[in-house]
Order: structure tokens, then C-alpha cells, then sequence
């Protein structure tokens, strides 16, 4: 079975990819007990235990440190962070081989229940529907799996937990990479993958 390795500052978190779902319930580093204002007062330089778990359903979700190039402006704010609980990234066979694009399909769970993440890319509250769409502002590469990620924010709809939401991170990626070899045009293929999603305010002025 593969295994997923994140550093997290001189501390390394290693589970089995089907154990990375059990974060649900835990943080990612060793700031689990940490207060709820650390989500406030710690930026994306640094471990942050996340916001407290809020609602029915609600997990409380740590968030790992950041690297340099992906993260999301200084001072911003983490308002969520969210586990991918079962989750694929569709490519579609184009030339003879899986390329371009995928379409991700995949629920996450964290601070605020549940979040339905799709096409488009658009992630949407599943307790009281608002919505987002993002585009890719920044990737970090990680050796066999899909990149993590910073997306910017581009539109909202609906009023609710993602209303504030700026920036996104995609992080601690598992899986996801396009099929090798040969195939049919047209011909799609779903793969799992796991990932953590931080979600962010953009700085008070």
C-alpha cells in the first residue's frame, strides 16, 4: 500500500493512504489541544490546529505548514480546513493518452460539516449552500501524486460559511495522477485521491 508522508515542521505525520482519512477526527501535527484563537493569530508560515469544529457533523481539521510558493497572502485568515473523505480526479483520454485537466468529484469534512467539491472547480457548503468557484494561482509539486495547490477565490454565491472565503490550499495530496500507457479517445478514468483543503479569509483592512 502506498504510503503518504508529510513533513510538519521537524515533525513527520507518515499513515497508509487509507488511514489519511482517519484526520477527520484528529490534527495534523502536534498542536491538536491548541486553542480555537490559534486559527486567528497563526498565518500560513506555521502548523495551525484549525478553527474550532462547529454544527452537527463538524470535524476539527489541523493544517500543516505551508510551502513558500503556494501560500496564500500575509495575513490572511484560515476560517476551514477540510479532509477529503472519498474523493476521484477524472481524466479523459485525448491523442491516444490520459492528459489535460481533471475533473475532481469528491466530499470533504472538517470545520463546518460537510463541503461538496466539483467540477469547475467549485466547492460548495452541503449545510447552507454557499458556493465557490476558484482558479489556480500557484502549484507546489509532490513526487507521485497530484500537486498541492493555491487558488484564488473568483466568485460567491449563497451566504454562509464559505461568504468570507478568499483563498484556497490544497494540500497534503495522495493519489490522483493521470493513468500511464495507452487509450481510447474520449475514454474517461476515475482516480482516488486524497487531499486537506484550507480555506481562507483575505486580510482585514
Amino acid at each position: 500500500m502506498a504510503v503518504v508522508v508529510a513533513a510538519i515542521g521537524a515533525v513527520t505525520f507518515q499513515a497508509s493512504a487509507d488511514e489519511v482519512s482517519g484526520l477527520q477526527a484528529k490534527a495534523v501535527g502536534p498542536q491538536t489541544e491548541a486553542v480555537g484563537q490559534q486559527a486567528e493569530a497563526v498565518g500560513p508560515e506555521a502548523e495551525a490546529a484549525g478553527p474550532p469544529a462547529v454544527g452537527p457533523g463538524a470535524r476539527r481539521i489541523g493544517v500543516p505548514r505551508i510551502p513558500s510558493s503556494i501560500r496564500p497572502p500575509a495575513g490572511s485568515r484560515l476560517v476551514g480546513a477540510y479532509i477529503v473523505t472519498t474523493g476521484t480526479q477524472t481524466y479523459t483520454c485525448t491523442g491516444g493518452v490520459f492528459t489535460g485537466a481533471s475533473a475532481p468529484e469528491a466530499r470533504l469534512v472538517g470545520t463546518a460539516g460537510w463541503i461538496h467539491h466539483t467540477v469547475g472547480p467549485k466547492w460548495q457548503s452541503e449545510r447552507d449552500k454557499s458556493l465557490i468557484t476558484a482558479t489556480k494561482t500557484a502549484e507546489s509539486p509532490r513526487e507521485g501524486t497530484i500537486p498541492e495547490l493555491l487558488l484564488t477565490v473568483n466568485s460567491h454565491s449563497g451566504k454562509g460559511i464559505l461568504s468570507n472565503v478568499s483563498y484556497i490550499s490544497r494540500l497534503y495530496t495522495s493519489g490522483g495522477v493521470a493513468p500511464a500507457g495507452s487509450c481510447t479517445d474520449g475514454a474517461t478514468k476515475a482516480v482516488p485521491y486524497k487531499a486537506l483543503y484550507a480555506f481562507w479569509a483575505a486580510k482585514r483592512k
